[in-house]
């Protein structure tokens, strides 16, 4: 005979405390109606970046999720609610080489005459070279005609 195959202990998820289970804005506001026009209501389901944050963050039951769902679809094709929202976030330097900023690192290597910007001892005055005569044909190029 085979020897008999132990079970394992308690998950490691069986043993944490069981969590309150959060509650819904629809509840607390007694909503009977999502409405897509009611954009207020709306934002608290979607994230920062404009995303449908899901029945686990904002404690929606399955039908109040997807009654969310389709408003906030329809608010968006009908423009009260973005799409996307870009965030953009501030680098606080390189840490690889321990740099403060990107563009310092090429400074010294720029060449005043290769280079976009005007020097530094630019005063704003611009030398307007004078007009050149003008350029006069002679007739003996054109008498073989």
């Amino acid at each position: 005979m085979a020897g008999k195959k132990s079970h394992p202990g308690p998950k490691a998820k069986d043993l944490r405390k069981p969590r309150k289970k959060k509650v819904s804005p629809l509840v607390k506001d007694k909503v009977e109606y999502v409405d897509y026009k009611d954009v207020n209501l709306l934002r608290a389901f979607i994230s920062d970046r404009a995303k449908i944050r899901s029945q686990r963050v904002s404690g929606n039951d399955r039908h109040q999720q997807r009654e969310v769902a389709k408003a906030i679809k329809v608010a968006r094709e009908m423009a009260l609610i973005p799409y996307a929202q870009r965030v953009v976030t501030q680098r606080k330097g390189d840490r690889r080489r321990g740099r403060s900023d990107r563009d310092s690192r090429n400074d010294d290597f720029v060449d005043d005459a290769t280079s976009d910007r005007p020097p530094d001892d630019f005063d704003g005055d611009v030398d307007v070279p004078e007009e050149a005569p003008e350029v006069v044909s002679t007739s003996e190029d054109n008498s073989s005609i």
